[in-house]
């Protein structure tokens, strides 16, 4: 029979009968792990059992119902540990209180259950008050449990108690809890049940009614218990957990331990505290002790903020508690040495005896993390390798951008994705020509939109952050602003923007802001706030500086950078990418010359378009010799022209108001004709499917002088650099290929190209790489045909994901994925971690083009080649490098050399010398 319980501490005897370890956490959760770990050490802990967290998920599965001999088991262990104790629960003489605490596999705090004070009653409560020889004490636990039970379990309103204890001080004229005398607090305790009677249903708990058919208060522990543990593991769904795993890419099938353990009292007068501390700084990382505890009082009033608490550092200067004091301050030492990191911690003080309740692994930012593990490397606990495991690549963004400062106060109207991280703050604009007109002022704006189009991108890249009422985490705006490293807040429901009449009101509020007004987003937590709020740039020196130095050392994944103009590139190296693994030559389109483009497009006879191919090729040369001249050096890949042909042109829906306006309005018959003209030619060109249309290299066959200017305005860039004795590295990328014959012509397009300069200019440009974006399916099962004629491979991940699954990108982020993602029918967004499926025909691509062409440089540009679970994946499928956007640099280079270390398909080799084991640890009660 499936083990259920696991004991931990002592028996009768002293002896420890723990039976857990600390790597027992997906078994025992992370706190019934520890409790079991602290007790195998030699740690003061208060004995108890852990019901495993699969028992949790087999009772949620059976629609909670107990799994066969799970009560039994229960009943069981608790007749253990009340011998182990030597006493029981509800004993009339001396009773045993237990906790039942919530311990999930990984840390979810403050987000599940918790029971305190179980097994008092209305006998027990005077044989507790007879053993402490305290009544006030005794009565203050029992309110405290009914209050509890009362809404943890059967989840009645805990205002209903809070009330009544406002009611009680008034009427004893004190202002504090801690003030009333043991008689009001024996009048709380009927009143607390009277309120339990009133809002306890008879029918869905018969359990709880006595004859008469009335409910009362459960007298009898063994209902207490079960009910208790049954809301523990409840609570596992609730809706807070589980919106906290989803924040936190927690699996919803771990379930949560329960952890049934004797209580210590905090609250037996001025000998007695209870508190929370870390053994370094979280906020820093700093190593000093770090926490907080009060005098007489429980756990739950230290993190509760209804009293003042005091620094952690003062609890061995305390009357009554120095000795406990100075004994927790050596078990942060033990606890850190034993675990190896900074640790947080729960105790109490039971009349000047010290008992451990909970620790584990604490929690910190990203500049603390950084600290704790560089200094702990420092001090030989840990070796580089494991301190490079210990920092999440994901807290690196917090270090890229501006942010708000600490401290600083916030006044949110509003809240949206956050799409783009980093903070903003400007006066609101509602159009790319406004933002850049506020820029060209010296005026920091925050350009708000329904929602952003490449029409926009002058105005994106003027504005200091974007705001959308539309949109997800990869709409068009949160893609090109996580690009630029722009602040972005996406999907703010509650905006009701008016852009003709620039204003935006905040429904459910009488909040209208308008053109000018101050606002400032947080695209970290997707708040949007009213007025200028501080804001702090973090540095890129330091521990950062270290622990990526570090990275590099190790990982074996190359780590460059999406780029499209000059600052980028410049940003990029300063960040440490290796190269531009994506220049998207179509945002050198956009803007101001988005109408040579058009011109081009729209020209009716080929002198215009020569024209109009003469001036594009101009402008992109000096973006082209900008871009490799900053990367001088290094690989810089450049992508002939992409987008749908329409978003080059006006939109024709626009156009035609504008032709009926200019009807009403009389306009003379050749301003009439030409407009008329140009609506018919966009309708010729228009496509039901635009992103599957005259996109990618079809768009170089449809106008062949596109591929053939572009690559001149490369190869002349190059031609001026190499003049001046630099060595640029331009690689050119067809986009959009699915036959070998596309890649195939398109590279003797762009080959003659380059020959045509060479002859013009007498350089000779040596060997550019011409290569291929895998972004189609058939591509890349055909990858060995296309290998032919193609130097490298780079997947575009964010296409490949929406024609492999069939989901059009800006449609579902909005209406299907959330859907999908509640119920569990897809694990993770699949336009932010790279899907299984995806990932399949990656390693396909690789395989075939390999096979076909050995050395064959394989890369990823998509938004996947910053995420660190999809930079896993893409190292175990051997690529060669990811490229991301620049402010995604620094935790692209963490996360490869974390890939590098835990791969088992391409295992890791240590080049940093053997850390000496540290002695083993004597027992606690030798040490102290």
């Amino acid at each position: 029979m499936e083990k259920r319980i696991y004991r931990f501490g002592h028996d009768e005897c002293g002896a420890d009968v723990t039976e857990g370890t600390a790597h027992d956490n997906y078994t025992l959760g992370g706190k019934g792990a520890n409790l079991a770990e602290m007790a195998r050490i030699g740690l003061p802990v208060p004995p108890g059992f852990t019901i495993t967290c699969q028992t949790c998920m087999d009772y949620a599965r059976g629609s909670n119902a107990w799994p066969a001999g799970t009560l039994e088991a229960i009943a069981e262990a608790r007749a253990d540990l009340e011998q182990r104790c030597g006493k029981r629960l509800g004993d009339a003489a001396d009773p045993l209180l237990v906790s039942v605490r919530s311990g999930a596999p990984i840390s979810m705090p403050g987000m599940m259950d918790t029971v305190l004070d179980l097994g008092l009653n209305d006998e027990s409560v005077l044989g507790l008050a007879a053993q402490t020889g305290n009544d006030r004490f005794a009565w203050d636990s029992y309110r405290r449990f009914i209050q509890m039970f009362a809404n943890v379990v059967m989840g009645i309103d805990s205002d209903l108690f809070e009330h009544a204890i406002t009611r009680a001080k008034a009427a004893a004229g004190v202002a504090a809890d801690t003030e009333l005398d043991a008689a009001a607090l024996q009048g709380l305790v009927s009143t607390f049940k009277q309120i339990f009677a009133k809002h306890v249903s008879a029918a869905a708990h018969p359990e709880l009614a006595g004859k008469d058919g009335a409910v009362a208060f459960p007298q009898d522990p063994e209902v207490q218990l079960t009910l208790a543990v049954a809301a523990v593991f409840g609570s596992w769904d609730c809706e807070r957990a589980r919106l906290y795993r989803k924040q936190n890419n927690i699996a919803d099938n771990l379930g949560t331990a329960v952890n049934v353990q004797a209580m210590a009292f905090g609250n037996k007068g001025e000998t007695s505290a209870s508190g929370v501390a870390f053994t370094r700084n979280p906020a820093t990382g700093k190593r000093e002790f770090y926490g907080d505890y009060l005098v007489n009082a429980q756990g739950e009033d230290v993190v509760a903020g209804i009293r003042n608490t005091r620094p952690i550092e003062d609890l061995r200067h305390t009357p009554g508690l120095e000795a406990a004091g100075e004994q927790l301050e050596r078990i942060f030492g033990i606890l850190e040495q034993h675990y190896r990191d900074m640790m947080d911690i729960e105790f109490t003080i039971e009349q000047g005896k010290l008992y451990m309740l909970q620790t584990r692994v604490g929690k910190r930012t990203a500049a603390a993390a950084l600290k704790i593990a560089v200094d702990l490397e420092r001090e030989g606990v840990i070796t580089r390798e494991e301190a490079l495991l210990r920092i999440n690549p994901a807290q690196l963004d917090q270090l890229m951008h501006p942010q708000i400062a600490k401290g600083a106060e916030r006044n949110a109207i509003a809240h949206g994705l956050n799409a783009s991280p980093g903070a903003a703050v400007g006066g609101i604009v509602f159009s790319a020509a406004d933002a850049v007109a506020e820029k060209e002022a010296g005026r920091d704006c925050v350009l708000v939109r329904w929602e952003t189009t490449p029409d926009d991108l002058a105005g994106m890249t003027a504005a200091k952050g974007i705001l959308t009422s539309h949109g997800g985490k990869t709409s068009h705006a949160a893609v090109i602003a996580r690009g630029m490293g722009k602040p972005c807040v996406c999907g703010v429901d509650a905006l009701r923007i008016d852009a003709a009449r620039k204003e935006v009101a905040v429904a459910g509020t009488d909040l209208v802001l308008h053109e000018g007004d101050v606002i400032s987003i947080d695209g970290g937590t997707g708040e949007v706030m009213l007025g200028a709020v501080a804001l702090e740039r973090p540095g890129t020196t330091g521990d950062l500086a270290t622990v990526l130095g570090w990275a590099d050392d190790v990982r074996r994944l190359g780590v460059r950078a999406n780029a499209d103009n000059p600052a980028d590139a410049r940003l990029s190296l300063e960040l440490g990418a290796e190269g531009i693994g994506l220049t998207r030559t179509e945002h050198m389109f956009l803007g101001a010359r988005k109408s040579i483009i058009q011109r081009f497009i729209l020209a009716d006879t080929s002198d215009e378009r020569a024209c109009a191919a003469e001036e594009l090729s101009q402008a992109q040369e000096g973006d082209f010799y900008e871009i490799l001249s900053a990367m001088d050096g290094l690989p810089v890949t450049i992508r002939l022209l992409d987008p749908p042909l329409h978003e080059f042109l006006d939109n024709p829906r626009d156009l035609a108001v504008r032709l009926a306006k200019m009807e009403c309005e009389g306009a003379s018959a050749d301003e009439l004709a030409r407009t008329r003209a140009l609506l018919a030619r966009i309708d010729a060109l228009s496509e039901a499917n635009p992103m599957l249309g005259l996109r990618g290299c079809r768009l170089g066959f449809a106008f062949p002088e596109l591929p053939v200017l572009q690559t001149h305005a490369i190869a002349r860039a190059t031609v001026r650099l190499k003049r001046e004795g630099k060595n640029p590295r331009p690689h050119i990328m067809v986009p959009l290929v699915c036959l070998n014959a596309e890649i195939r012509e398109m590279r003797t397009i762009v080959e003659r190209a380059i020959i045509d300069v060479e002859a013009e200019t007498g350089v000779r440009l040596g060997e550019i790489p011409v290569g291929t974006m895998i972004e189609l399916p058939r591509a890349a099962v055909m990858a060995d045909r296309i290998a032919r004629h193609a130097d490298f491979f780079s997947f575009g991940t964010n296409d490949l994901t929406q024609t492999a699954l069939g989901f059009s990108r800006d449609d579902v982020e909005g209406k299907v994925l959330p859907a999908y993602l509640e119920g569990n029918i897809i694990p993770r967004n699949p336009f932010e971690t790279v899907d299984e499926g995806v990932a399949k025909l990656v390693g396909m691509g690789c395989e075939l083009g390999r096979a076909a062409r050995p050395g064959i440089s394989l890369g990823v540009c998509g938004e996947h080649g910053g995420d660190p679970d999809s930079i896993r994946t893409f190292y175990d499928l051997g690529l060669d490098y990811v490229s991301c956007s620049p402010y995604r640099v620094p935790q692209a280079r963490l996360a490869a050399a974390q890939a590098t270390l835990t791969s088992k398909v391409r295992p890791y080799v240590s080049v940093t010398p053997a850390r000496t084991p540290a002695r083993e640890r004597q027992p606690y009660a030798e040490q102290v």
